[in-house]
């Protein structure tokens, strides 16, 4: 209904803009230019107004570039991070050259050539000598930012086996994360979604002796230094995997496996003492300062004050709580991580536990046995033959 009235609103208004216009041309003098053509002064008064609007884009762009720069993310935190960041900052730079250099000259000729009665325009009906130089310029400029792009990104996808990387498998669901570690075997046991059932949220395959010593979590640790492959499954929907301060994202594709594979290089301990950290952290703190003096004044809980940690983000919209959609990530040393992954249960362990707890009572001795029903001796009886 809000919309409906605010779509009422603007039309309203540009009916009365219309309407006001039609009283300015009706309070003109009678010997005033009612012409539709554009006159001199017309053309003049255009080609000032491109050229003040060309410096003031100019302005506002160095502005949002020395303003709003700090919003962006610090040095990655992943081996492949700097080649990542090399090659958007080689595009970006190629993009705002040709971009300040196109806009700029449009909106100059646009003055330096406005309309003149005493003037005619000259025509060219083609010039092969143009059309090659700025052909040629930007198929050679794509086909270098496609080599450079392809080769950094072999590099990256391209995960070295004989490192012997971290196996981790990521789980996607609406609107969660788990990780499933590859145990001390360092290999996945097989899993399926038709496996899935009571504490087996992720359908690992009980059959699979691989399997036994994985680990599931809910929060995803990882040993600096060293290379990690991930595995993603989804159980729902199309997902993606991303991972900002470690410059990845992956999608995440129910029926079928993909991965992508980082060594981190900075810890979290580390990255909150960096001076981004430190300056992001203060600044956040300031704003829920401010807002938590409103929210004691309403009577409302307020803000808990604000501590960086790496997140797994979902980077593609697939539900309502997509927006909360997020695994923590520690970064730490190896002997933490391990003293950590030693702590978690193995995924024989906890299905141990589980069928334990479903196991019926055993019959006490003053209790009567029953004959089986009918059903279940038929049951009894194919079992044997088969």
């Amino acid at each position: 209904m809000t919309v409906f009235l605010v779509i009422i609103v603007l039309a309203l208004l540009a009916v009365t803009g219309w309407q006001i216009s039609k009283i300015f041309e009706l309070s003109k003098k009678p010997d005033g230019d009612t012409s539709q053509v554009a006159n001199d002064n017309d053309n003049r008064w255009n080609g000032i107004l491109m050229l003040a609007f060309v410096i003031f884009l100019y302005v506002i762009t160095i502005y949002c570039f020395w303003e709003y720069g700090r919003f962006y993310l610090p040095e990655a935190a992943a081996e492949h991070g700097s080649e990542y960041d090399n090659l958007m900052f080689i595009s970006l730079g190629l993009i705002m050259f040709v971009q300040i250099i196109t806009q700029g000259l449009l909106h100059y000729f646009a003055y330096k050539y406005k309309g003149k009665k005493t003037q005619k325009a000259l025509f060219y009906a083609d010039n092969d000598k143009l059309e090659f130089i700025w052909t040629i310029i930007p198929v050679i400029t794509l086909a270098g930012l496609i080599i450079y792009g392809l080769f950094t990104w072999s590099d990256i996808m391209n995960i070295n086996e004989e490192e012997d990387p971290l196996v981790i498998e990521i789980y996607a669901y609406q609107f969660d994360w788990r990780a499933r570690y590859s145990g001390e075997d360092n290999t996945l046991g097989k899993a399926n979604v038709r496996f899935i059932e009571g504490v087996n949220q992720l359908g690992v395959d009980e059959s699979d002796s691989y399997g036994d010593d994985d680990k599931i979590v809910t929060e995803l640790h990882l040993p600096v230094n060293r290379p990690v492959l991930f595995k993603f499954r989804s159980q729902d929907v199309l997902h993606s995997a991303y991972f900002p301060f470690f410059r990845a994202q992956m999608n995440v594709v129910p029926g079928m496996i993909t991965q992508f594979g980082f060594t981190p290089t900075i810890t979290t301990e580390e990255m909150r003492e960096s001076e981004y950290m430190v300056d992001k952290v203060k600044s956040v703190n300031e704003e829920r300062k401010e807002r938590n003096e409103d929210l004691i004044a309403a009577g409302e809980p307020t803000l808990d004050p604000y501590e960086f940690d790496y997140f797994l983000l979902c980077n593609k919209i697939c539900g309502q709580a997509h927006y909360n959609m997020q695994m923590k990530i520690i970064v730490e040393s190896e002997e933490d991580y391990e003293a950590w992954l030693a702590e978690q249960p193995t995924f024989a362990s906890t299905m141990e536990g589980s069928n334990q707890d479903q196991a019926p009572a055993a019959p006490s001795e003053d209790m009567e046995t029953e004959e089986p029903q009918e059903s279940e001796a038929v049951a009894v009886v194919d079992n044997e033959k088969n």
